[in-house]
C-alpha cells in the first residue's frame, strides 16, 4: 500500500464513507481506513436511516441498497408494570418514493456503501487501527496506523472514528467524553418469518414500524426502549443514560430482558430466534458535547462530532452523519481548489454545517438533553398515563367520572399539579 494520498478518511460508517465517496467522484486519491474486518462489522446499529440526504448523493439509493423496510408507522408507548398506552401514526405519504426513512442493519448497509465508494475509486482498507495523527508545522499531515507501512500522509484527514474519537482527542479538539453526555444502547436481533412480522404489526409488503417505549421497563434509569421491524427480523433494545445506569448498579442487559418480558412486548417476540447481541455508545448531548470541528488539515464528522439528535421521542444519527460527511467533502474540494488546508480555510466546514439542518436542528433541541434528565419522565408520568387510561376504560357498574376529575384523582399523591404544569412547560420549550 502506498503511503501518500490526497485525503485520509478514518472510519467507514455513514459519515466517513460519504466523504470518501464524494471526494473520489471528484477525482481525488482517497484512502478509507476501517478497524473492523469489513465496514459495518463493528456496528450493531439497528434503527432508521432517514433517506433524503443520501438520496441527494445517490438518487433512488433504496433500489440498490440493502435497506430492510420503509418506515410508514411510528408508535410511542408508555409502560407501567402491567399496562401500556400507545400513540401511533401512519402515513400513506411515507409509503411512497422517495420515502421518509428505512430500517437498516448496518452490518449489511455499511458494507454495501463502502463497496459503492470503492467502485468510485476509494481505496478501502479494513482491519486497520489508526492510533494517532502526524503533524507538520502545526497542521495535521497524516495518520499513524498499526499496519506495516505505519505512517500514511495526506493534505487532509477526516476523522469519522465514532463517539470515542481518538483522533479528535489527539488533536486537542475535545476532552474525553463524560458519562453525562452519552447513553449505552444494547440491541438484540430477533429472527421472525416475514409474514409473521407483517401480521403482528399490521404491515403490508415492505412497510415498517419504528416503535419507542418509555416507562417501568428501565427500572428508574433514565432511558427508553425501541423496536424496529426488518424484513425477517426485529431489532429490539434499550437506551440507558450512562451516568444514570452507573448510579443504579443495574446492567443494560437486565433492563433489556425486563423489557422483552413485559406483557405488552413478549407476545410480539413469540417464537422469535435470538440471532445477535450488541452494544454501543450514543452521543446524546448534541451541541453541548460537540467538539471543535476542524483544525489545520483535520475535520471531524459523524458520531465523532457528537452529531446525534436526541429529540425526546426518537433518535436521529445516520442522516446527520451523512450530511456532515458531505459537508466535509465539499470543504476539502474547496481547499484543494485554493490549495489551502489551513485552519482558516477549513472553517468553511463549520459554515456549511451552520447553514444545513445538522447544526440548526441540534441547536433547536439543545435544551432537550437537560430536560430528559428529569427522572419523573421515566417513572411517574408513564405510570400516570397508564393509570388514567385504565380508569377511563374501566366499566364497574359505578357512575362515570368527568375527565378533569379523573386527571386530579390519577395524579393525587404522585405529583403536584404545579409540578406537572412546570414539567409540561419545560418539555414544551425543550421539545419545540
Amino acid at each position: 500500500m502506498k503511503t501518500k494520498f490526497d485525503v485520509v478518511v478514518v472510519g467507514a460508517g455513514p459519515a466517513g464513507t460519504t466523504a470518501a465517496y464524494i471526494l473520489a467522484k471528484a477525482g481525488m486519491d482517497v484512502v478509507l481506513f476501517e478497524r473492523g474486518d469489513y465496514p459495518g462489522s463493528k456496528n450493531v446499529f439497528g434503527g432508521v436511516l432517514y433517506g433524503n440526504v443520501l438520496n441527494d448523493i445517490i438518487p433512488n439509493f433504496w433500489e440498490k441498497a440493502p435497506v430492510e423496510r420503509h418506515i410508514t408507522k411510528h408508535m410511542i408507548t408508555f409502560l407501567s408494570q402491567e399496562a401500556s398506552s400507545s400513540v401511533d401514526f401512519k402515513s400513506t405519504r411515507f409509503n411512497q418514493p422517495p420515502y421518509n426513512g428505512f430500517s437498516i442493519l448496518r452490518a449489511k448497509f455499511d458494507q454495501w456503501y463502502a463497496q459503492i465508494a470503492e467502485e468510485a475509486g476509494v481505496f478501502v482498507v479494513p482491519e486497520t487501527v489508526v492510533d494517532d495523527l502526524i503533524w507538520n508545522e502545526g497542521k495535521v499531515s497524516g495518520v499513524k496506523t498499526r499496519r506495516s507501512e505505519g505512517h500514511v500522509y495526506a493534505n487532509v484527514v477526516i476523522a469519522a472514528d465514532g463517539v470515542n474519537s481518538i483522533l479528535a482527542q489527539k488533536a486537542g479538539l475535545r476532552d474525553e467524553i463524560s458519562p453525562l453526555d452519552v447513553s449505552l444502547s444494547v440491541k438484540e436481533l430477533i429472527e421472525l418469518p416475514q409474514k409473521t412480522i407483517e401480521e403482528r404489526f399490521n404491515l403490508s409488503g415492505n412497510e415498517g414500524l419504528a416503535g419507542h417505549f418509555i416507562g417501568s421497563i428501565t427500572q428508574g434509569v433514565n432511558g427508553g426502549a425501541f423496536l424496529y421491524t426488518n424484513k425477517a427480523s426485529i431489532s429490539i433494545g434499550v437506551v440507558a443514560h450512562l451516568a444514570s445506569l452507573a448510579r443504579s448498579r443495574k446492567t443494560a442487559y437486565d433492563i433489556l430482558d425486563d423489557f422483552k418480558s413485559h406483557p405488552s412486548v413478549r407476545n410480539l417476540l413469540k417464537d422469535g430466534v435470538e440471532k445477535e447481541y450488541g452494544a454501543h455508545l450514543i452521543p446524546e448531548a448534541g451541541v453541548n458535547m460537540m467538539p471543535k470541528l476542524y483544525n489545520g488539515g483535520l475535520l471531524v464528522a459523524g458520531d465523532a462530532a457528537g452529531f446525534t439528535l436526541a429529540g425526546g421521542l426518537s433518535l436521529e444519527g445516520a442522516n446527520l452523519a451523512i450530511a456532515s460527511g458531505a459537508a466535509a467533502a465539499e470543504t476539502v474540494k474547496r481547499a484543494y481548489k485554493e490549495n489551502d488546508f489551513s485552519r482558516a480555510a477549513l472553517k468553511h466546514y463549520q459554515e456549511l454545517l451552520e447553514e444545513s439542518f445538522v447544526l440548526k436542528d441540534l441547536r433547536t433541541f439543545r435544551s432537550t438533553p437537560r430536560f430528559l434528565m428529569n427522572p419523573r419522565i421515566y417513572t411517574v408520568y408513564p405510570n400516570l398515563v397508564c393509570d388514567f387510561m385504565e380508569q377511563l376504560f374501566t366499566v364497574d357498574g359505578k357512575p362515570k367520572k368527568r375527565i378533569l376529575r379523573l386527571v386530579r384523582e390519577t395524579i393525587k399523591g404522585k405529583v403536584s399539579l404545579w409540578q406537572l404544569l412546570k414539567d409540561m412547560a419545560r418539555g414544551a420549550r425543550a421539545l419545540r
